[in-house]
């Protein structure tokens, strides 16, 4: 993403193109049927402004991706004690609480198991680092993949469980891998 000026009308802008573009991806169900011409028509904003923030459509998606992965991975030099372990949690689904209806349209987008891949692998790394393990184990791998797994069906409502539910369950579990 290009980082010129950022100002109010900046962030307003980018946020009426990420609104925009999670609406489309929730519609279309591929980022490659989305155009930058479609976007901004839909949003009421010109080239120009669409220009000055992203080189094209994949920009706007890695921006989401990117958001997602400074959250989860911005409290990795935790202690890593029972309390961290639940404000880590904690703070990871207030953060999906708060973007819940992006997440609730790009979610069901067939071009989120790229995404899901991406972050389940460095999941697993920052586990086996937190855990001082170098072999990636079955319950890593089966927290993860689960966890993971949970958060997208809750946001293709595939589940009828609310996020709140879902920390908790979430948190329990992970105590118990320590």
């Amino acid at each position: 993403m290009k980082l010129k000026g950022v100002n109010a009308s900046s962030v307003k802008t980018i946020a009426l193109i990420r609104q925009t573009f999670a609406e489309l991806m929730e519609e279309k169900k591929e980022i490659n049927s989305i155009t930058v011409t479609e976007l901004v028509k839909r949003a009421g904003l010109t080239r120009g402004a669409f220009y000055s923030h992203f080189e094209n459509i994949y920009e706007v998606a890695a921006m989401f991706q990117d958001e997602i992965m400074k959250e989860v991975f911005e409290y990795k030099n935790l202690t890593h004690t029972k309390k961290d372990i639940s404000i880590y949690f904690d703070n990871i689904f207030k953060y999906l609480k708060e973007n819940e209806s992006i997440y609730s349209k790009l979610l069901v987008s067939t071009e989120t198991q790229f995404f899901v891949n991406r972050i389940t692998k460095k999941i697993h790394t920052s586990l086996q680092q937190m855990l001082h393990t170098q072999k990636l184990n079955l319950d890593i791998i089966f927290f993860t993949d689960g966890t993971i797994d949970l958060i997208v069906k809750y946001f293709k409502k595939e589940i009828d469980e609310d996020l709140d539910t879902i920390c908790k369950y979430v948190k329990k579990k992970a105590l118990e891998l320590l």
